[in-house]
Parts: C-alpha cells; sequence; structure tokens
C-alpha cells in the first residue's frame, strides 16, 4: 500500500529538495526524454521561473505526440449533498446550515435525459458528498445502472471504497475513480478533516491501491491548491503517480490541480495561492515529466486560462458544470460544493476548442475495446 512508502518519505525534506533546485538542474531535466522525480522537482521549483517558455514548448510537444490536438469533454452530475464529513473547506460540511438533497432514480434519469440536450456528452461523472448510509453503493450502482443507456463512459467522484465494492461498481458499468487526496501531509491532514471517514488519512490514500485491485479502467488524482505548500504536494502526487503505474500498469491515469474555490462556509481562508503563472508551470512540468498521463482542468480555472491551457498540456476539460445536486433539470435550491469560474455552455466550449485549433472529443472511451 502506498501509505506504507510515504512513511519512508519526509515531507519536510521534499520541500527542502525543492527549494535547493537550481538552474543547473532545470537545464539538465529539459534535455532528457524521461525524467525522475528529482527532474519533476526541479521542474516545479522557483528556479524554473525563467524556463516557462521552453516547457510550454516542450509540453505541447509532448501533448500532441501522444494525444494529437483531441480535447476530451466530459461533465460533472453531483447527485446529493449530503455528507458525514467535516472538512474545513468545504461547502458539503455536515456542519453547514444547508438544504440537503439526495436525487432519486427519478430525478437522475431526468438530468441524464437533459445532460444529453447540452451537448454529445458520452462522458459522465458521478458525484456524492461522502454519506454511505443514505448514498452507499447500493445507491451508486443503481445510478450507474440507469446511465448505461445514456453514455458510455461512466466515473464516480465519491467516497473510498473497499476493493470489493469498487469491482462491484465495475460490474455496474463504472470506467474510471476520481479522488483528491487534498494533501499528502499526513501531519496536517487532520486538522482540514478533523471528522468523519475523511480524516483517516491512510483509507483515503491506500483507496487508489484498492482501485488498481479492483481492475478500475481509469484513475484520477488530485490535490487541493490552497491547503499545503503545492510544490510539495504535487510531487507527492507525482510519487504516488509512479507507484501506481508500476502497481497497476494496465491502468489509466489523469492527474488534477484544482485551486481552491469560494465556497458556502465560512471562516476558511486557502493558506496557499498558486498563480495562473504557477499553474502553468506546474502543468508543463507534469506532461514533460509523464508524457502519457491525463492532465485535467475543470470549470474551477476561468475561460481565459483554460483556453490557453488547451494547447500546452491539458487533455482534458469539464464542460457546462453545476455543482448542486441536480442543477440541470432539477433545481432543489441547494447550495453547491464550490463556485465554478467557467461558466460557459458545453457548445460556447466546444467553439472556443475548434477556433484554437483542438478537436472536442465527446467520446474517447468503450467497453467493448477491451475485448481486443
Amino acid at each position: 500500500m502506498f501509505s506504507e512508502e510515504l512513511e519512508k518519505i519526509s515531507w519536510d525534506d521534499t520541500t527542502h529538495a525543492i527549494y535547493s533546485k537550481t538552474e543547473a538542474d532545470v537545464r539538465r531535466a529539459l534535455t532528457k526524454e524521461r525524467c525522475d522525480i528529482d527532474d519533476f522537482m526541479a521542474l516545479i521549483s522557483p528556479a524554473a521561473e525563467p524556463y516557462l517558455e521552453i516547457m510550454a514548448q516542450l509540453s505541447r510537444k509532448y501533448t500532441e505526440e501522444r494525444f494529437g490536438k483531441t480535447m476530451s469533454l466530459f461533465i460533472p452530475l453531483y447527485l446529493t449533498n449530503s455528507c458525514t464529513n467535516s472538512c474545513v473547506y468545504c461547502g458539503f460540511h455536515i456542519s453547514n446550515p444547508m438544504a440537503r438533497t439526495i436525487l432519486t432514480p427519478e430525478e437522475i434519469e431526468n438530468e441524464y435525459r437533459a445532460i444529453k440536450k447540452l451537448g454529445p456528452f458520452e462522458n459522465l461523472l458521478l458525484v456524492t458528498g461522502e454519506n454511505p448510509a443514505k448514498a452507499g453503493v447500493p445507491y451508486l450502482a443503481r445510478a450507474l445502472d440507469l446511465a448505461k443507456p445514456y453514455f458510455s463512459n461512466l466515473k464516480i467522484e465519491v467516497m473510498p471504497l473497499k476493493a470489493e465494492e469498487y469491482a462491484e461498481l465495475v460490474n455496474h458499468g463504472l470506467n474510471g475513480v476520481i479522488c483528491f487526496q487534498e494533501t499528502y501531509n499526513r501531519d496536517r491532514y487532520r486538522i482540514y478533516h478533523p471528522r468523519g471517514m475523511k480524516s483517516k488519512f491512510e483509507w483515503r490514500v491506500d483507496g487508489f491501491d484498492r482501485m488498481g485491485q479492483a481492475g478500475v479502467h481509469s484513475i484520477g488524482m488530485g490535490v487541493l491548491i490552497g491547503l499545503e505548500d503545492w510544490r510539495t504536494d504535487v510531487t507527492m502526487m507525482a510519487r504516488h503517480l509512479r507507484y501506481l503505474q508500476k502497481h497497476y500498469w494496465k491502468t489509466k491515469y489523469s492527474v488534477n490541480f484544482p485551486r481552491m474555490r469560494p465556497a458556502e462556509n465560512e471562516g476558511f481562508q486557502p493558506n496557499v495561492i498558486m498563480s495562473d503563472r504557477e499553474l502553468a508551470q506546474v502543468t508543463f512540468a507534469m506532461r514533460i515529466f509523464d508524457h502519457d498521463v491525463d492532465i485535467s482542468y475543470s470549470t474551477r480555472e476561468p475561460a481565459n486560462i483554460r483556453d490557453n491551457m488547451a494547447t500546452l498540456g491539458v487533455t482534458t476539460m469539464s464542460a457546462e458544470s453545476k455543482t448542486e445536486p441536480g442543477g440541470y433539470y432539477t433545481y432543489p435550491q441547494a447550495l453547491e460544493q464550490f463556485h465554478i469560474s467557467d461558466d460557459r455552455t458545453a457548445v460556447e466550449v466546444e467553439s472556443a476548442l475548434r477556433k484554437l485549433g483542438r478537436e472536442p472529443v465527446w467520446k474517447d472511451w468503450d467497453a467493448s475495446f477491451d475485448r481486443f
């Protein structure tokens, strides 16, 4: 399990190593076809800032070699904002006095139909708060069963599950799982997640192993930018990525760098602010580090940032996202998890991508491919 590997890695030593990198380390990394973790640390270090244009060119080159000029589009559907956790930065916080909604099967299917009218979406992400008693595996299995006639690629972003539970959902049509570790700083993790199952650091970080053991086709990773030093956190994620690729090599991987957005949860302010240039830097560094990993930007990011990065390393984007339960057909007046930044319609996102010379892809995977 990765938690055992993580015990051997010092957070403070990693931070010191990153900030000790020199321009010579950066130049050396830029000459290598295959970078290691040490090279990645150089590319995200302050020493790499003068080399962003070179990094952008390399990132574009590697992206087009592996992905062409395509951009995969997906849409999230929040099934519930009911949650038993107390994450201090999240609008779904259990103590937040808000209306809680769990979509019924009829409401879920209404959402599916409404989404199909927005654009030819085939990639659907089902999202829930963490409430296993009311929105657990049987509820998710039902939602997946209902989705299969409408979508070809089904992913979930829910509470970490047991390996056998992931395997059960695979049998109901699940193709992928997205889970944000939030932060790899074990000592500080409990501060942000004081109560609930999410407070269990090892259970969450080892969830990715359980996904791999269950044969999940696609695993998405991410750290929440705003909690701890972003350079150290994304380095830990890069280490985690390499570990997973070694142990579960049949699985496809994606990464995300979500910057904290305002939420209906007063009192918490980000500890770390990542600038637009730094977001570009970590995107370029990740592409140079791993030419094949899928890099995703959500509607957390503004339209101009997403358009600029569409040709420089990003390969997947969400479009026309709603972050409250339902939102496409059902309007329960429930609060959203966070406020989005890019509020363009799917058609507008598609048009912008085509003007940039990108080819929007609405469907990029099908279970039938596994037969060959």
